[in-house]
């Protein structure tokens, strides 16, 4: 398979505090993987690493064997963990904005999702729910022609009809020419897409591998054994 995202013996330290140690990871294409670990656990530094928003202090990241920079920008479509749109915005500034912002911006592809969303061009992000703003973020990922996705907690706070939305959302928009990166700390909710897990816990990776490979071997759901890893930490 083709190696999308490789990654080793990545390290980033805040000041004198660990936030990653000897981190090594890779994805192939095609592939959904689910990023886990509790609040803290280095998640959302790791993701930021990849998508190039955060420098590393040490070790190598490279996407389709390009070390992490400004190329590689082109190549990853980010949904951060949190809004990052105006207020004020429409869902039409927010799709111009993207469509000015991002050359592989699929405007179509947008406008097509919008009805299965359930958004207006019009509406404004602040008359919306948590939920809606969490679509119209993925919608904005998603119409991105990217080579890998990453989502940062796509399903954090927002209501059960919403969260199945999404995740409908990701299983039908996503392509076999692309590699995801779901981080979640819902488990039970969308371990059914995962094809490999990732464990993160303390900024150490814990526990990883096939998703099929671990149940079969340890009889036991995803989220039984995230449940089993962290009842610790």
């Amino acid at each position: 398979m083709d190696t999308i995202l490789n990654i080793e013996h990545l390290n980033k330290k805040y000041f004198n505090k660990v936030a990653l140690e000897d981190i090594n990871l890779s994805l192939s294409k095609g592939r959904i993987l689910g990023l886990m670990g509790p609040n803290g656990s280095g998640k959302s530094t790791l993701l930021k690493i990849i998508a190039g928003l955060q420098q590393k202090n040490s070790g190598t990241v490279l996407i389709q064997g390009q070390p992490v920079g400004l190329e590689t920008k082109k190549l990853v479509s980010f949904l951060p963990d949190r809004n990052v749109l105006f207020p004020g915005m429409t869902v039409e500034d927010a799709l111009m904005f993207y469509r000015n912002y991002f050359e592989d911006f699929d405007y179509n592809k947008a406008m097509n999702m919008m009805s299965f969303m359930r958004l207006e061009v019009k509406q404004k992000v602040q008359t919306m729910s948590k939920g809606m703003v969490e679509k119209l973020n993925l919608l904005l990922a998603f119409s991105r022609r990217a080579s890998l996705y990453i989502l940062d907690e796509p399903l954090g706070g927002v209501d059960p009809v919403a969260r199945e939305q999404i995740i409908s959302t990701i299983l039908s928009t996503y392509s076999v020419n692309s590699s995801m990166i779901i981080s979640t700390h819902l488990v039970n909710d969308v371990e059914s897409v995962f094809d490999d897990v990732c464990f993160i816990g303390e900024g150490k990776i814990i526990l990883q591998g096939s998703a099929e490979e671990l149940r079969n071997s340890t009889g036991k759901s995803i989220d039984q054994l995230y449940i089993q890893t962290f009842k610790d930490f």
